[in-house]
Parts: structure tokens; sequence; C-alpha cells
């Protein structure tokens, strides 16, 4: 488990590396002046040079590249236009707020996907199986965003139970947790329910029931144990997607988070916000594929010996 920790660890870099490079060049050949946008709208030729050569925008491209590269490894994220400083800053004063908004939906989606696909699965055909399957349907069916909007008129505008936008305790990741989570929670229902029916139908589980254990028994400790390497797969893969599809209920809960600083940067063309939150995203979801690798080798011993 160490080998595969340091092995995972060392390619990090590299992958970093040909992140930064592919921006680079992307950046390079969007059309507009990178000097004139971050020295803002209203200043003068002379203001926009200095900017130039503050940013190094008169060095040729290779040397460019070079300074670039050597100023991320020292911290140095670049100059964002928008807040006027290292692009770093803004980006780490919003993971928090990401972190937890992601770290709520995956909760909510082990606490009741995972649960409501062993009922229905071990119910197979009988009402518990029909609930469930009709609710994953609906779910599957909904927009995140209409989801979300569904929520903020209903129990923010007209009930005035939760607040609609900000990041202010508790209450305020309830709105954003459920359309965020709905459509994962239907996933995780859905590839639940399968692999326990699956399971159940094993010659193991015949032999089980034989030496007298009991349902519940053979269902939690032997089913639902052959059944989470899949489980676990979809849920650190689509925590990855958290990190960058929280986006859209980010802006539409004015949410303080990574993915509404994107859509700043964006709209702005701030080049080094954009990068600093690509980075942030990359690392993350290279992060959580370590994460799920390392939780195989605790859910399968065969792996952990292997």
């Amino acid at each position: 488990m160490l080998r595969l920790l340091l092995e995972r660890l060392a390619a990090m870099p590299l992958v970093a590396l040909g992140v930064v490079t592919i921006l680079f060049v992307i950046f390079k050949s969007v059309p507009g002046d990178e000097a004139a946008m971050a020295a803002g709208a209203m200043a003068n030729q002379a203001e926009i040079e200095a900017m130039r050569h503050r940013l190094g925008l008169d060095q040729p491209l290779l040397t460019q590249y070079a300074g670039h590269v050597l100023g991320l490894l020292r911290g140095d994220f670049g100059y964002s236009s928008t807040f006027r400083g290292n692009a770093l800053w803004p980006v780490l004063d919003r993971v928090p707020a990401t972190l937890a908004l992601m770290a709520s939906a995956i909760g909510v989606t082990i606490l009741l996907g995972v649960p409501a696909g062993i009922v229905a699965g071990a119910g197979q055909g009988g009402p518990a199986d029909h609930i469930v399957s009709g609710v994953v349907v609906a779910l599957l069916a909904v927009p995140n965003f209409w989801l979300g909007l569904i929520l903020i008129s209903l129990f923010s505008v007209r009930l005035g139970w939760l607040p609609s936008f900000g990041f202010s305790g508790g209450l305020s990741l309830v709105i954003p947790t459920a359309a965020l989570a709905a459509r994962l929670i239907a996933l995780v229902a859905r590839l639940t329910r399968g692999l326990v029916i699956e399971e159940l139908r094993k010659a193991y589980v015949r032999t089980a029931r034989a030496k007298g254990l009991r349902g519940r028994t053979v269902l939690l400790r032997h089913v639902l144990r052959n059944a989470a390497i899949p489980i676990v797969t979809v849920i650190g893969l689509q925590a990855g997607y958290l990190l960058g599809g929280s986006i859209v209920i980010e802006r539409l809960c004015a949410w303080p988070g990574v993915g509404d600083l994107m859509l700043t940067g964006v709209s702005v063309r701030d080049y080094p916000l954009i990068q600093g939150v690509t980075l942030f995203f990359v690392f993350g979801f290279l992060l959580l594929n370590l994460g799920v690798e390392l939780l195989y080798r605790f859910v399968n011993p065969r792996l952990r010996h292997g």
C-alpha cells in the first residue's frame, strides 16, 4: 500500500505539469491582450506597457513558460486582475466552502442511497423495491439546477425555512446539498440494488443461510461487503465530479465555492484565476482517485495482500 501511495504521489507533479502546459498554450492562443485585461479598462497605454513588463509578457514565449512554471513552484499563480494579486489566495479562500458542500453531498448519498438500494434489492419485486425504483427514475430525470430552483422557491421564498444563498451555517447547506446529491443518490441506489440482487443469487449466500445465519447478517456482513468495491468506485468518481460539477449549483445558491470562482474568472477572462481553479480540480480528482484505490485495499483483502 505504501508503494502504491508513493507511485501515485510521484505521478501527480507530472500530471500537473501537463495541465499547466496545456493551459499555457490555450491562454496564449486566445485573442486579446493579457496586459490590457490585467491593467483594467481605464488604464492608459503607459500603464498597459508597465503591466506587460511586470507580467513578463515582453519576454520570448519559452522564457514566459519557464518563468510561469517556476513561479507556480514558488506559489506564484500569476496576477489576478479580479483580485489584484496572487491568484492562489482567492482559490484557497474558497476551498473550504466547496469541500464542505462536497462532503455533505457524499455523506447524504451514503446515508440514503446505499440503504435504499439494499432494501430494494433484498425485497426484489416487493413494495419497497417499486417505491425505490420509482424515486430513482424521478431523481435521474430531474436536472439538479431545476431541483435547486424548486427547493429555493418552496423552502426559502414561500416557507422561509431555509436560507437561499450564501454560506452562513448548517442550514445553508441543505438546499445546495439536496440539489447536488439527488442524482447521485439515485445512481448509488440503483447500483446497490442490482449488486445485492446479483450477490443474493450466489452459492455462498445459500451456504450461509443453510448454516443458520440470519438474513440480516448475511446481507450486511457478506453480500454488502462483496458489493462494496463497485459502490466505492461510483461514489469516488462522483465525488470527483462534484468538485467541478457543483459550478451551476454554487452560482445558483450564491455559494462562495471554487466553482463559482471559476465562473467569475471565465466571465472576466482572468486566466491566472482560471488556471488556479483548474489545478485545484485536477489535484482534487487525483487525490480522490488515490483515496478510492486505498479504500479498495481495506474492502478487499485480496488486493491488500496481492
